[in-house]
């Protein structure tokens, strides 16, 4: 199938997965490391805790605020950077 038409077919709103190769379908930045971090006890059961809230797992939950953290640092180093430039968002 040629991209123009698959474009239309998406564009149409019809289903086009049985189209795609999705066995090498990849994220760009989201290959996966494997790490080990050492915590304390207090830490992880309060880990657990909230994870056993959320009904998720502990690793959820680890990822997701480290995550968010990274945006939100992420996030201040340019409102930062604008601040000094001059630029607005």
């Amino acid at each position: 199938m040629k991209a123009k038409s698959l474009d239309r077919k998406f564009d149409e709103g019809k289903d086009i997965l049985d189209k795609l190769d999705l066995s090498k379908i990849r994220r760009p930045n989201q290959e996966q490391r494997r790490v080990n971090v050492d915590f304390p006890t207090w830490m992880i059961e309060s880990l657990d805790r909230e994870a056993g809230r959320l009904g998720v797992t502990r690793q959820s939950i680890i990822k997701v605020w480290l995550a968010e953290r990274l945006e939100q640092r992420a996030s201040n180093k340019l409102s930062k950077e604008d601040a000094v430039t001059g630029a607005s968002s």
